[in-house]
This record gives C-alpha cells, structure tokens and sequence, in this order.
C-alpha cells in the first residue's frame, strides 16, 4: 500500500528504540487511565462494563495502522455513550442482547458512513458545525451526562425520561440517599481533581479503583448498599457481525449519522490541537478512513462507536507517545487485563464509574467561552444556548441533529444575504472602500460603485437587485453609471448571471450606465455565456474601479 493510505508505514521505517521506550511508557499510563474510564462509558451506553474495554482494545489497534495523529487516544467517549445509550434505550424494548447487538450494529454503519465520506472526499463536513454550536451541545451533553450519574452518586435509583423529569426524580429521592455512597463518591472526586493539579496526565483513577474494590471487598462498606459492577467475563471478545440489520432496526441510522459527525468532529479537533503541539499536521480525509475502520473493527469485536476524545489523548501525549505505537501498547495491556484480572473488577462500586464520569466531563461545559459570547456577539451566545436547550429537552440524538440544522440555517442565512457595500474613494488615493464604514470617504459624484461581497447565485441574486436598487432610488436624478466591483465574487451561476443581463437593461432603460470591474476567470466566462460582454463591452480582470469612474466622469 502507498504510505498516504497507510501512514504507520512511515513512521516504522524511522521507528528508534528511544521512541519506544516513551510509546510504551505511554501505553501502559493510557491502559491505566482507560480501563476505568471505559468501564464508567459503557454504563452510559447502557451496556456491561466490558462493551467499554473492548472499544479500546480494539479501535486503538486499527487507528494506529491508518490514522495521521501520532497521539491521538482512540476509545468510548462521554457524548457518544450517552447518545448511544439514550437512543438505543427506545430501539431495543428492553431486551439486553437486542442492546448490544444495535449498539455494535450502530457502529458499524457508522464505519460504511465515514469509509463512504472518505472515498467522496467529504472531509470538509468537519466545517458545516461551528464551533459555537459545539459550545452549547457541549454544555448541554455534560448537563445531561451529570444528571444521569447523580443518582448513582447518591445511593439512589433515579428515573424519568428527559432533564426536567430526572431532576424532579431525584430531589424526590433525595430523603433516601445512601450516605456511605455519598460520602465515597465525594472523596472519590476530590481525590481525581487534585491528583489532576497534582499529576497531570497521570492515571489517578486506576488508583482510586484499586482501593475502592480493595475497600468494598475487605471492610464492612461492602454491606453498607454498594453497587457493584459484577462479573465481568473473563477473556477477549468474540469476534463475528452484528446478528441484526439496517432493516430491523428503525432508528440506527440517524443514530449512526449522529454519532459518525460527533466522532469525526471531536477527533479531528483533538487530533489537529496535539499536532499544531508537536509540530506536524494531519490529514482530515484520512482521519476519515481511520476512524471508519477502526469502527468496523471494534462492531465486530462487540463494541459501540469510538472516537478520538481529548481527555484520553492529553494523557497518552503527557505521558510522553510518540507515535501511535503507543496505542498498540495500550491494547496489548488492555488484553492482559481482560485475560487474568476481570475478576478483581466484580467488586468496583458504580459510584465509583459515576465519580470518574463526572470529574471527566466537567471540561466539557465552557463557562469562560460562554461569557466570552455573551460579551463579544449576542447572536453567537444566542446560537449557542438554542444548542444547549436542544439537548436538554430532545435529548443528546435530536440535539445534535438540531445543532447541525442550526448551522446550516446560519449558513444559508448568511449566503442568501451578503453585504453589498457601496463604495467611496479614499481621500488623496485611488482606492475605495464602504462609505457605511469610512463615512470619510469620498462620494463620486453621479457615479454609484458597488461591491457584492460574495458570490452570486439563484438564491442571493434577488437580494443583491434589492439592495441596489433601493440605494439607486435613494440617489438623485444625476446617477449616470454603475460600477459593480466583481473582486469579491469568486464565482456566479446562470440565474446570477441573468440578474446582471436584466439589471443592464433595466439601468439602460433608466439612461444609466453599467460597468464591471475586476471580475475574476470564471465570472467573466459565465458572463460571456449570458452575451453580458456585447453588451458592455470587454470585461477584463485588469479594469479597476478607479479605471470606470474616470471614465464615467470623462464622459460627463
């Protein structure tokens, strides 16, 4: 295989013993941090504790053959076990192995979707969510994700089906909290925020495990209304295709699309913020294929969908990878783990799953980028509280869905009505610029030049004909010509094309003169498809603005 589809053959060649020293210290301190960390995920997803191990087991192995991050951590994430977990709740009647066998399926189609994405090149998906959407998603997903752990926090057995029904729920219960639960979970979180101040990147859960099961197993806290996570199976996970199919099962696909933009989007992001730190760059299209595979690989080992979350890659990269052989060691332990230790796990308190969630997403709600919105751009905070609320009331699936649609609405809005400046001359120079802005500026007498800022297609083309002629009736009988300044329009359609042809005549019939300046190739060859240069003469990339108005004021 060429080494762009196969990136690991690269950094293999140049592998040094040095750098494996560091990938496997990596490894180990990943494995450490990601076991319990991915056994508290799949309780999210609503799965058994090992759904979450096998996602790391397997995914990193495959994202180190193709992905372009070198220390990019690839496993369950937050956001993406509660989707799972939420959606799937409605889709499998209860049924534990139907559970398991959407959530595999799930990411599978989420791996035909990112594989399909890469062979169309469709890595600039990344780009149709902005990141202020993400902001409020963000912040609504650590709000929901909090709110399903607290009861486990508490000692108490939760319920309802949105965020208003879980908190009445819970102050509801609250008369029942098991204190010793409380009072674990408490010290648990405390004990994670400061050994995170205190060493960062180090994997202070697997600590807190080992004495919470020690504790539980040995002192009479074991009596005292524990939840445990009980037997987990000993040994790797068989490896076959999800038993259902796209047809038995309405609803995966939306899920599978909610998760696949989630996974791409968080990953990337991570991934290009560990490269601009060390010093190299990735390929968006091919983090397209990574993941894809990856995915499918982890659907036919029993998993649900993984990404590239940045928690867990800020420690694989403190802890000093190098490369993504750093992955490759972290499943090697991962495996060991699964093979001769499961059964030290069977007394790890769920309180304990819900401390490690809540510590890990509290990054996730922005507080300080949320203020910052609010003082710099109402719109934007707007925009970002419509993401936070959709979560909550609709839920993480219809949330995303809603923040995605919330972004392309943004993006219409802002193509089908682009500034139309109009322009004035600089005093003393040949230059012009929007009089709105410098009302300093110059204004040509019977002359009105005009900038559309934007290309011009069937959908902002009546737009742009309003603005203009509503300055044309604001300006007095004296306007002989207009000049439209092209420069700013990278491209035209035919409808846009028409609208100039209709605009001429319409000046035309008015005694009015139009002109264009600087339009760029392909502008100029759709114009001249439309007849636009019989009509006023040769259209050249080289006429200026100033080159027009001082013809205009020649002819005067």
């Amino acid at each position: 295989m060429a080494p762009k589809l196969l990136p690991s053959a690269d950094w293999i060649k140049k592998y040094k013993t040095k750098t494996l020293k560091s990938d496997f210290t990596a490894g180990i301190t990943l494995a450490a941090y990601g076991i319990p960390v991915s056994l508290a995920y799949a309780t999210l997803a609503g799965l058994p504790p090992q759904y979450g191990i096998y996602g790391y087991l397997i995914g990193g192995i495959f994202y180190a053959l193709l992905g372009t991050s070198r220390q990019l951590a690839i496993g369950p994430t937050s956001a993406i076990s509660l989707l799972v977990g939420t959606t799937i709740a409605n889709l499998a009647n209860g049924d534990a192995q139907r559970w398991a066998d959407i959530a595999s399926l799930t990411a599978l189609v989420f791996a035909g979707m990112a594989i399909l994405a890469y062979l169309l090149r469709l890595s600039g998906i990344i780009n149709f969510i902005s990141e202020t959407v993400l902001v409020g998603f963000k912040a609504g997903a650590c709000l929901t994700i909090g709110l399903t752990q607290l009861p486990k926090l508490f000692g108490i057995k939760g319920g309802g089906d949105n965020f208003l029904e879980r908190i009445m729920t819970i102050f509801q219960q609250l008369p029942d909290m098991n204190t010793a639960v409380f009072i674990f979970g408490i010290t648990a979180i405390i004990i994670l925020i400061v050994g995170e101040k205190v060493a960062p990147g180090r994997p202070v859960a697997i600590l807190i495990v080992v004495l919470s099961i020690i504790l539980i197993s040995i002192t009479p806290l074991g009596h005292d209304g524990f939840s445990t996570v009980g037997t987990i199976p000993t040994g790797l996970p068989e490896f076959h295709l999800p038993s259902l199919r796209i047809k038995d099962v309405d609803g995966v696909l939306p899920l599978a699309m909610a998760c696949f933009l989630l996974s791409y989007i968080e990953s990337v992001s991570a991934a290009r913020t560990l490269a601009q730190k060390n010093g190299y760059v990735i390929d968006p299209r091919q983090e397209l294929l990574a993941l894809g595979v990856a995915n499918a690989a982890v659907a036919i080992g029993q998993g649900y969908p993984v990404a590239g979350g940045l928690s867990q890659s800020a420690v694989n990269d403190t802890a000093g990878a190098k490369t993504p052989m750093s992955l490759v060691f972290a499943s090697g332990a991962i495996a060991i783990c699964l093979l001769f230790l499961t059964g030290f796990l069977q007394n790890l308190p769920t309180v304990i799953l819900a401390s490690i969630v809540l510590v890990a997403i509290r990054g996730l709600f922005d507080i300080k980028e949320l203020k910052h919105l609010y003082k710099i751009n109402k719109q934007e905070f707007g925009v970002a509280m419509i993401a936070l609320v959709g979560v909550l009331i609709w839920g993480i699936l219809t949330g995303v869905l809603f923040a995605a649609m919330v972004t392309l609405l943004l993006l219409i809005k802002a193509a089908s009505k682009p500034n139309v400046a109009f322009l004035g001359r600089i005093p003393g120079t040949k230059r012009y610029t929007d009089m709105e802005r410098h009302p300093e500026n110059e204004k040509i007498e019977g002359v009105l030049i005009v900038r559309i800022e934007s290309s011009i297609f069937y959908f902002n083309a009546e737009y742009i004909k309003e603005c203009i002629w509503e300055k044309i009736y604001t300006e007095a009988d004296s306007l002989k010509t207009v000049i439209l300044d092209l420069n700013s329009s990278p491209s035209i359609d035919i409808s846009g094309a028409r609208f100039l042809k209709h605009l001429f005549f319409d000046l035309k019939a008015k005694h009015i003169t139009l002109q264009i300046a600087e339009a760029r190739s392909e502008v100029r060859d759709m114009l001249r498809t439309e007849n636009l240069e019989a009509l006023l003469g040769h259209i050249s990339r080289f006429v200026s603005v100033d080159d027009l108005v001082v013809r205009a004021l020649q002819k005067e």
